[in-house]
C-alpha cells in the first residue's frame, strides 16, 4: 500500500502539483478541510516544537511554521518532500523527513502534532493514534481533520489509490483507546477535525459527547 501512496503522490508532484501555489480560489477550496482556525487552535506562541504528519508540499506548514520554536513535517513521497524543501527553504527552524510515519524513528516529543488529509491514507488508525500519543508531550495537543467522503479510492489522471475512510466515531473511539482526552470536536465543510491531548484539563465542550 505504502508503494502505491508515493506513486499517488510522486505522480502529482512530477505533474507540478503544489497546492502552496495555487490561485486563492483553490487555496480557498482546500481550506474547508482545516482553515484558519484549524492553525489557531494550536496555540503557536513561537517557542512550540509541532510536527506535521503528512506535510505533502507545505500549504500548512508555510502558515505554521513562522510561529513556531521547532517544526518537523514528515511525508511518504520523496517528490512531494522536495517540493517542500522548497517552499519552506527560508524558515531555519524547520526539518523535513522522508519516510512512512508509522516506520519513522522520532526521538523527540512535540507541543503540538497536527495532521489533515493524512489519516485517510493509514488503515491501522489505532495504531497510528498511538504514536501520536507516544511523541506529544504531557501538556501537548493533537489536531485531526479528517474528511467527511467515505469514498475508498482516489480517482486521478487515469489512476486509483485506495484508501481508508475515517468516521467521527471511530477515530474518537481510537483517540480515547490511546488514553488521550478529546476536547473539542467541531466541523469544516468538508472535514470533522479532532483536538486532544493526552490528559484531561477538565475543559468543557458543548460540541462532542459520546
Amino acid at each position: 500500500m505504502n508503494d502505491e501512496v508515493i506513486s499517488h503522490y510522486d505522480f502529482l508532484a512530477d505533474k507540478n502539483n503544489d497546492p502552496v501555489h495555487d490561485p486563492e480560489p483553490l487555496r480557498n477550496y482546500m481550506d474547508k478541510w482545516d482553515g484558519s482556525a484549524f492553525i489557531e487552535k494550536m496555540n503557536l506562541d513561537g517557542l512550540k516544537s509541532v510536527l506535521e504528519v503528512g506535510v505533502g508540499t507545505g500549504r500548512l506548514a508555510v502558515r505554521t511554521a513562522p510561529l513556531c520554536g521547532k517544526f518537523t513535517g514528515v511525508d511518504i513521497s520523496p517528490k512531494t518532500v522536495k517540493l517542500a524543501e522548497k517552499n519552506l527553504f527560508q524558515y531555519k527552524n524547520v526539518t523535513l523527513l522522508c519516510g512512512d510515519f508509522m516506520a519513522l524513528d522520532l526521538s523527540e516529543t512535540f507541543d503540538v502534532i497536527y495532521s489533515s488529509l493524512t489519516f485517510m491514507h493509514l488503515k491501522d488508525k489505532q495504531g497510528a493514534i498511538n504514536k501520536v500519543k507516544s511523541l506529544l508531550k504531557r501538556d501537548g495537543i493533537f489536531l485531526l481533520s479528517i474528511d467527511k467522503n467515505q469514498d475508498t479510492f482516489i480517482d486521478y489522471g487515469g489512476r486509483r489509490t485506495e484508501i481508508y475512510p475515517d468516521t467521527p466515531e471511530k477515530t474518537a473511539e481510537c483517540i480515547k483507546n490511546a488514553q488521550m482526552t478529546v476536547l473539542e470536536k467541531y466541523e469544516t465543510q468538508f472535514a470533522h477535525i479532532f483536538i486532544g491531548s493526552i490528559i484531561n484539563v477538565g475543559v468543557k465542550t458543548s460540541t462532542f459527547i459520546y
